[in-house]
């Protein structure tokens, strides 16, 4: 087990709308995000993490946005990216297994069509809830296997 980060801003996307909304806190179970309204729709979408070098890369190449921007439930001062499926992530008492690569949304053009190729490996990536629990803003990551 290895201390590789910590967390720096959460989101979910509200219920009826495609507002997305800061929070500090969140609870988790085995369907994703209590009160996001992905919640129990796809368990190997449920979480998306995303590393806040992917906001670096944007504004290095003259694209700015804020967080949340992409998508992300977790945004991390970690870079996730090389991690495999079947990997896990503890952050707080929250076991989370990622499951695949993000996919590019057309979303994204509409912030800047340049966006989708050149965030195409580094957009995000989707975890699974393995152990419940609360997620909190500076929670600290830990990578364990």
């Amino acid at each position: 087990m290895k201390n590789v980060g910590k967390v720096t801003t959460l989101f979910i996307s509200v219920q009826g709308s495609s507002k997305r909304v800061e929070k500090e806190l969140f609870h988790l179970d085995s369907r994703g995000i209590v009160e996001d309204k992905y919640h129990d729709t796809n368990i190997n979408r449920s979480v998306l993490l995303t590393s806040e070098a992917s906001y670096a890369l944007a504004n290095r190449n003259n694209i700015q946005m804020p967080f949340g921007s992409l998508g992300e439930n977790i945004l991390m001062d970690y870079n996730p990216y090389h991690l495999m499926p079947g990997d896990q992530l503890r952050i707080g008492k929250v076991v989370l297994e990622i499951s695949q690569n993000c996919t590019m949304c057309d979303h994204l053009s509409k912030i800047d069509e340049s966006l989708p190729t050149l965030l195409k490996d580094d957009r995000g990536i989707f975890a699974k809830v393995i152990e419940d629990g609360m997620i909190k803003k500076d929670d600290e990551i830990t990578l364990l296997k």
